[in-house]
Order: structure tokens, then sequence, then C-alpha cells
């Protein structure tokens, strides 16, 4: 039996090794780079902080997983088999599909050509380069990448001029305490919120918003969005309408039983249909029971579905302050909340602990 996991983020590492440790397969983890990158920490590098330097082998040591680095370019169902870039192919008995996600580059005119996104660390180094010649940035996207990042630059970089541009409004799946918060720690930072504004083109000098108002900016920050690799539509497994692959309770693929997917790559949805969010509390517990789940029925044991619910949120606001929100299990936001230098240091005991999961992935979590 050969289990071959493909993308090792923070569900894909988990997986291999949570693999190699529930069963007796031989387990092959598959990607791109020989380093664990913290993508929860880009916005820090992207501001002129130093991450740790995380060989994926060093993670991997004392487990039975095999490591390949390269690129997957093609899966074949049929044949059970990946393609890879420059080695030869791999094939498999189970497969892990958990390649995770990227920065959506297309969905506006001129971003491709002219912002920079923060979804690699490749992409938060070449920003990093960039700033130190900026004056304006503007960071597109009111999610909780992109208000990390405007508060990481206006705290980092105080030189800048920093504007956070959101098709919404500002916090707006916070509860009032939390918006209140992070409205008066952005206007501490300095940072200029355009909110309702739909950016419709990017060019070298800023954005264009719908309506015909313009954001002038040297510099812009793309955080609007995500979208997955095509890998999983292109092998022809079911996928829904953003291309992730559809997997039932247990976490298995709906098409084809013998694959599982994890990450961001996998729409996991809770009993009520609700599809759960990309994010490092979603993908570690989804490894965890994804691979219990593939571990079961190799033991030819009935798998258990998956159970989840969420605590909270928690959103840096630079190194002195942060916002944790509190929310109800189905991630609707409770009254609740932390802030301050105690927020901060939660959230960096949240951050510092998914590398203590990644080192033991058994560690239980909340469920």
């Amino acid at each position: 039996m050969h289990i071959v996991v493909i993308g090792a983020g923070y569900a894909g590492l988990a997986a291999a090794k949570l693999a190699a440790r529930w069963t007796d397969a031989h387990v092959t983890l598959i990607n791109e780079r020989d380093r664990f990158v913290e993508r929860v920490r880009l916005h820090q590098l992207a501001a002129g902080q130093a991450l740790r330097d995380l060989p994926i082998r060093d993670l991997l040591e004392g487990t039975r997983v095999r490591l390949v680095v390269d690129r997957v370019t093609a899966i074949d169902p049929a044949g059970r088999e990946i393609t890879l870039r420059a080695g030869a192919p791999v094939r498999y008995d189970r497969l892990v599909y958990a390649l995770g996600s990227q920065a959506d580059l297309e969905s506006v005119p001129g971003v491709t050509e002219h912002a920079y996104p923060l979804a690699g660390v490749e992409q938060a180094q070449v920003l990093r380069s960039r700033l130190a010649e900026a004056e304006v940035v503007a960071v597109v996207g009111g999610g909780l990448t992109g208000i990390e990042a405007a508060a990481e630059l206006a705290e980092s970089l105080p030189r800048l001029r920093v504007h956070l541009v959101t098709g919404g409004e500002l916090g707006d799946t916070l509860s009032r305490r939390g918006r209140s918060h992070l409205a008066r720690t952005f206007a501490r930072l300095g940072v200029q919120v355009h909110e309702q504004a739909k950016v419709i083109s990017v060019d070298d000098t800023g954005l264009e918003l719908a309506g015909g108002d313009r954001v002038a900016a040297d510099t812009v920050v793309w955080t609007a969005g995500f979208r997955v690799p095509e890998l999983a539509a292109e092998a022809g497994f079911a996928v829904d309408h953003n291309g992730r692959l559809v997997v039932d309770e247990t976490l298995r693929s709906v098409s084809h039983p013998e694959v599982t997917g994890v990450g961001d790559a996998a729409a996991v949805r809770r009993p009520g249909g609700q599809e759960l969010r990309m994010a490092c509390a979603t993908g570690l517990p989804a490894a965890q029971q994804g691979v219990r789940a593939l571990a079961d029925r190799l033991a030819d044991r009935e798998p258990k579905p998956m159970r989840f619910r969420y605590l909270n949120q928690c959103i840096s606001l630079g190194r002195k302050d942060a916002l944790v929100q509190f929310v109800h299990a189905d991630d609707s936001p409770r009254e609740a909340i932390l802030t301050g230098r105690l927020a901060a240091r939660y959230k960096e005991t949240i951050v510092r602990g998914t590398i203590v999961f990644e080192r033991h992935p058994t560690i239980p979590t909340t469920l």
C-alpha cells in the first residue's frame, strides 16, 4: 500500500506524518519546495521581519515519510499516477490532495502586471524589496490577510502612507466591538480605509474604482481572493464552482473514493451545508480527521464523520496589538473580544502552536 500526499502546507505535512503513524503503508510527500512556509506570517516577512528557516526534512525526522521535492503537473486517476515536472512519475494506491490555495490574480485587469500578491514566500520577499523604495501602499482586500498586512506595514514602516481598500465594510465579519477596535487601531496607525470600494483595474499609479474614483499608490498589495490549483478539475475529480475538491463527511472525494481532500483545496462542509473557511483552524483538524478516516477504511473499520466547531478568529494588528474575536460554532461572531498586548500574545501563541502541531500532529485539536 502506497499513500501519496501532494502539498506540504499546514494540512498536507500533518497528513503525511499522520498517515505514516496511523497506517502501515509506505508514505510519500510531494512538495514543490524543501522548506515549510509559515503562510500566516508572510505579512511579517514583507514588512521586513525575519522568519524561521524550517526545512521539511527536519520536520519529517523520525518518521517513515519519504519527501520528493518537485512540482506536480498532472494526476492520472485511471492509472493512479502523478506526473512531476522533473522526476519520474509516482504511482499511488491512496492519494491525499492537499495542494492549498494561491492568490487570485486574474479577476481584475492589471493585477498580474502591477500588483504584489502575498500568498507565497517568494511573493512576500519581492514585496519586501519593493517596499524599500515605496511611499504609498494600497492593500486591496478586507479579509483577515488584508487587515493583517495593512496593520503590519503601517506599524513596521511608519514612513509609508497605507490605504486599505475593501469591497465591503471594514471587519464586516466581526462583532460590533470587534469592528470598533479595528477602526480605532487603523486610525491610530494612520491607515486610510476605503469601504464599499470595488476595484475595476490596477496600473502603475494605483487603483481605479467603480464610479470613477481612484486611489493613488506606487505599490499595490493584492489580497482580494484566493483560488486553488486546477489539477483536481483537470484530473476529472468532482470539484465545486471554485475548483475545490468536493468531499463527503469523511473528507473522501465524492467521485474518486481513493482520494482524500484536506486543506484549502478541498471544499469541506459542516452537516448543515456550511462551507468551512480557508484557515489553519480548519485545515489542521481536517488533516487529522481525514487521515483517521483513511486509516479506518484500510483497517476495515467504519470511519466517523468529521466534527468541527469554530472558537475564535485571531487577527494580528502589528506586533503590539491584536484582535481575538470569539465566535459561535458556525463562525458567527459573539460580542466577546480580546484586544491589546494580551491578544497579541494570544495570537503569537496560536501561530507558534501551529509549528508545534506540525512536529507532533497527534496533538488534539478543538472539534
